[in-house]
């Protein structure tokens, strides 16, 4: 058969991140793969309704659709040409090799159990981020759902999670989900966010870079307003209510300390709740191909490039911003790894509006991400009986018994006591919540696979993909 060399580059996400920096990469003259675990490109911010539905995408804002529109047609261009390879359904579990040689390891099929191997020269993640899933008595009830799958529901789905749906938690991401849900006919009891004024007044000078973003938020909020939607900020979840399914939720007023203020507890009634407290950005590819962290994003210089030879990260993966920052950090990438590829060195006069929009949104998210928090008292607030590690049924009770009456003094130790963080997850979702209620600090761990393998699979000899492997 003939020779087909393999990719320059692979781009492991496509949502705004990823797309920027396929498009730049492909326009630098290097050949691209565009590798997804998603049936269609545009990650969350662009969720596209089901094929199958044969529906429209629900409203969105005219800018947003523009984007997406754009980002669209480019990628279906140099698929076109062949200068973009696209793998739809292919679920990344483990990347390895060194500079000029990496290997892409990969599930794909609809069980998810066929293993596929990507060879590239480099690599650049855009693996995004994921939801921060704060344990509160009555949160696994049935109809408690995260906000961003709320989100994924109504537009991928077009569905609803529930009838009468109250949105709470911490975050920029829960205007945009209260007011899709109200415009998809919701009935939204209300908005209850954690943070209060005062915590933005306190960072307005860096807010105020950034008036679009801003007006955006401010047009969220009076669209709530118009259709008479409560908006309570300083306020936080105490007790979701239900046998077979949520059927109420109590809610509080936070003091200055962030602390419950007796007397303020109100109970709304619905028969979903969409609750999350902020992102946390997808690390770990980029932890087992040694990449350092920075904080609880992977660290990169000026280029999107981690202190790995060969591998950029942008996007959410860097540090949670939005789909906007997201566009501007994968548009760096990509132009730097085409120069660098091709040989020659970068110049950064190629990504200059880039880099602007890039320090802007960074200064102005840094300032957000202070002014949003889950509130302080929290943790004291989840009873014994209240399950932390869901996967495998572990109580704050029990967690709380391995660092008091047991002495562990690390999440580590808490795991192989009490086996919180052992389930499905591997701890993805439970240990910031587990970690908050024990008291112990919250350090990435290293995990050799991102995602669960099955042994069949590894036991398989992965098959060289078709379209990307030295020999096609």
């Amino acid at each position: 058969m003939a020779e087909r060399p393999a990719p320059d580059l692979a781009v492991l996400g496509a949502g705004p991140a990823g797309l920027a920096a396929a498009l730049a990469a492909a326009a630098g003259g290097v050949r691209v793969v565009l590798v997804d675990a998603a049936g269609e490109p545009g990650g969350q911010f662009h969720r596209q309704p089901a094929p199958g539905l044969a529906a429209r995408h629900p409203r969105v804002p005219h800018r947003q659709g523009r984007t997406w529109r754009r980002l669209r047609a480019g990628l279906d261009a140099y698929v076109a040409d062949g200068r973009i390879t696209y793998l739809a359904d292919h679920h990344v579990w483990s990347v390895g090799g060194q500079s000029a040689a990496y290997s892409v390891h990969a599930l794909v099929g609809p069980a998810q159990e066929e293993p596929v191997t990507v060879r590239a020269g480099a690599v650049l993640l855009a693996t995004g981020g994921y939801e921060r899933v704060l344990p509160f008595p009555g949160w696994t009830l049935p109809g408690v759902v995260t906000a961003g799958g709320a989100q994924a529901m109504l537009k991928g789905g077009l569905v609803l999670p529930g009838r009468t749906v109250v949105v709470a938690g911490g975050g920029p991401l829960l205007l945009p989900v209260a007011t899709g849900l109200a415009a998809a006919g919701a009935r939204v009891a209300a908005l209850v966010e954690s943070a209060h004024p005062r915590d933005f007044a306190r960072r307005a000078r860096q807010l105020s870079a950034e008036p679009v973003k801003l007006a955006e938020g401010a047009r969220y909020t009076a669209g709530l307003l118009r259709r008479r939607v409560p908006v309570l900020t300083g306020h936080a979840v105490v007790e979701a209510h239900g046998d077979e399914r949520v059927t109420a939720v109590t809610v509080a007023a936070l003091d200055a300390e962030g602390q419950a203020r007796p007397g303020t507890l109100r109970r709304f009634s619905c028969d979903a709740l969409a609750v999350g407290h902020g992102m946390l950005p997808h690390t770990d590819l980029a932890e087992a191909l040694g990449c350092r962290l920075e904080g609880a994003g992977v660290h990169v210089d000026d280029e999107q490039r981690t202190d790995v030879p060969g591998v950029w990260a942008a996007g959410e993966s860097t540090g949670i911003g939005g789909a906007a920052l997201a566009l501007a950090e994968g548009h760096v990438a990509g132009r730097s790894a085409a120069a660098r590829l091709r040989g020659r060195e970068p110049d950064p006069r190629e990504w200059a509006a880039a880099g602007r929009a890039r320090t802007r949104l960074r200064t102005f998210f840094a300032a957000l991400e202070h002014a949003y928090g889950p509130p302080a008292w929290w943790p004291e607030q989840v009873s014994d009986d209240t399950v932390v590690c869901r996967c495998e049924e572990v109580t704050a009770g029990t967690v709380r018994a391995a660092t008091g009456r047991l002495g562990a003094g690390d999440l580590r130790t808490v795991k192989l006591l009490t086996r919180a963080g052992m389930g499905w997850c591997q701890g993805r979702m439970c240990e910031p919540g587990v970690a908050a209620v024990t008291g112990c600090e919250l350090i990435p761990g290293r995990r050799m696979l991102a995602r669960p393998v099955p042994l069949g699979a590894l036991a398989r000899e992965p098959g060289e993909h078709p379209d990307t492997s030295d020999r096609g």
